[in-house]
């Protein structure tokens, strides 16, 4: 039952493993031994797992590779698949760090919603993935775990916060992978080391990991190497759930892709900015590029003016110091000097804002979305950068005083990431597709922007690129 080689198993999706696993040409045991075996080769250069579960993952094989020897039928949707879990993400009975000493050997007494969702379908989870100290910020590197690496090039971050599962999708470390995203956490780290990933809109998938269910920036979503796997992946993980009142009824199912037809005739506005970010040369003409896929396609793509300001950085940088402070304040006393210097800043600063400050970012959300939402009456989607610059440095520092884009000062926290503002207009879900590679051999993204809960016209849009300007085929060479 053995396909190609051990390293091309590895860059298998988990659509093409299904297929080959019903046909008897391909063994779990086998997928997840390849998957180990490059894990256990790469990850030392990478950096992308805090725990790893390999004799358990071979045991849940062997028997998901029963199953399909079976003649019943009674096949999970993605029985046997490997599934990296980010180290964010509650597992009941294993240590979830979420990147600090404070959860250092700290053993979960719950499993969050999308997980469960993910093993109930059948998944096996052989690792767990790297994020920055509470999932903190755009690059990945913690006290705890130290600094995860860009595959195709260790200089360079992978991205975060999701970034040990970017980095492992990349790599071939995994088949699929789950992250979270609260400012672009799913698709800086996609970007930034050359996979799809959604941001699905808010509500469709269980959030289930806070105090709170009625914080409105943070989604859970999948990270892939396919439009068709996100498909899979997206369809186990959504739905109502009863512990979440936000959750959506009913049910979202992505149909599947051949179904949903192409973009000819979709109008399209571009931006290259969101109207106040600098980007780099290179992000930007690969953005053109893509942008002409779709024009290719007979897409309408027009440059538009979306007229949105550094306003809506200072709402997004309220907004998460005060989330963060209610989430982590309560250990500042205890842990704060054995935490990431900047995790204590943020802390510090979101304990000390007012109510008032907090509540105005509303204000904020709705002139955006005011902008917004005229454009997407007009037009099917916005597109534009994932990021402003490929990736930053692997040991990146969110208070860098030097940190510039096109010799321009800019904000070292997030102001590189065109990913944030479109967690403040949360309902509208984006993707994010590769569009090429930077001089510095870092992969580059674009995002898809579609109106408010339609995330099956974000699916259509990303299969339509994808078939165009397929980026699987080139692997980095680590």
């Amino acid at each position: 039952m053995t396909t190609g080689s051990a390293t091309d198993l590895c860059y298998v999706t988990a659509s093409e493993a299904l297929a080959l696993f019903k046909a008897r040409k391909l063994s779990p045991v086998e997928l997840t031994e390849a998957v180990i075996a490059r894990s256990e080769a790469v990850n030392p250069k990478v950096n992308a797992y805090t725990y790893t579960f390999y004799d358990r993952a071979l045991e849940q094989a062997r028997r998901a590779e029963e199953k399909y020897g079976k003649t019943d039928g009674r096949l999970r949707p993605l029985e046997g698949i490997p599934c990296a879990i980010k180290d964010l993400h509650p597992v009941k009975g294993e240590i979830t760090t979420w990147g600090s000493r404070v959860y250092e050997g700290v053993r979960s007494e719950f499993t969050a919603p999308t997980v469960q969702r993910l093993f109930n379908a059948g998944i096996i989870m052989h690792a767990r993935t790297t994020t920055p100290e509470f999932a903190h910020t755009g690059h990945c590197h913690s006290p705890l775990w130290g600094a995860t690496r860009n595959p195709w090039n260790t200089t360079f971050s992978s991205g975060g916060s999701s970034g040990g599962a970017g980095a492992a999708v990349a790599a071939g470390m995994t088949t699929l992978a789950d992250g979270t995203d609260g400012g672009g956490s799913v698709r800086i780290p996609s970007s930034a080391c050359g996979i799809f990933g959604v941001k699905p809109s808010f509500g469709r998938n269980p959030v289930g990991i806070l105090e709170t269910n009625l914080e409105l920036i943070l989604h859970f979503g999948p990270m892939t190497r396919s439009v068709e796997d996100a498909r899979l992946m997206q369809n186990v993980m959504c739905g109502p759930w009863e512990g979440d009142i936000t959750t959506l009824r009913p049910k979202l199912r992505i149909p599947e892709l051949d179904r949903l037809g192409g973009v000819e005739g979709k109008k399209l506005a571009f931006s290259t900015d969101l109207g106040y970010f600098e980007i780099d040369t290179d992000v930007a003409r690969n953005t053109r590029a893509a942008a002409g896929v779709f024009k290719s396609l007979g897409a309408q793509v027009d440059e538009i003016d979306l007229g949105w300001t550094m306003d809506v950085y200072d709402a997004w940088i309220t907004h998460w110091q005060g989330l963060f402070a209610s989430i982590a304040g309560q250990y500042l006393p205890r842990w704060q000097y054995q935490m990431d210097p900047y995790v204590r800043e943020l802390l510090h600063a979101g304990m000390n804002h007012s109510h008032v400050r907090v509540k105005q970012t509303e204000f904020v959300r709705t002139q955006m979305y005011a902008r917004l939402g005229k454009i997407l009456k007009t037009y099917d989607y916005l597109i534009c950068p994932t990021l402003a610059v490929p990736s930053v440095d692997a040991w990146h520092k969110c208070d860098d005083p030097d940190f510039s884009i096109n010799g321009k000062p800019v904000d070292a926290m997030l102001q590189w990431c065109l990913t944030y503002p479109f967690n403040l207009v949360s309902q509208c879900p984006v993707a994010t597709v590769p569009t090429g590679f930077a001089a510095s051999g870092v992969p580059t993204g674009m995002q898809i922007v579609g109106r408010t809960y339609d995330d099956v016209s974000v699916f259509r849009a990303s299969a339509a690129y994808e078939s165009a300007n397929p980026w699987r085929g080139t692997t980095p060479g680590i």
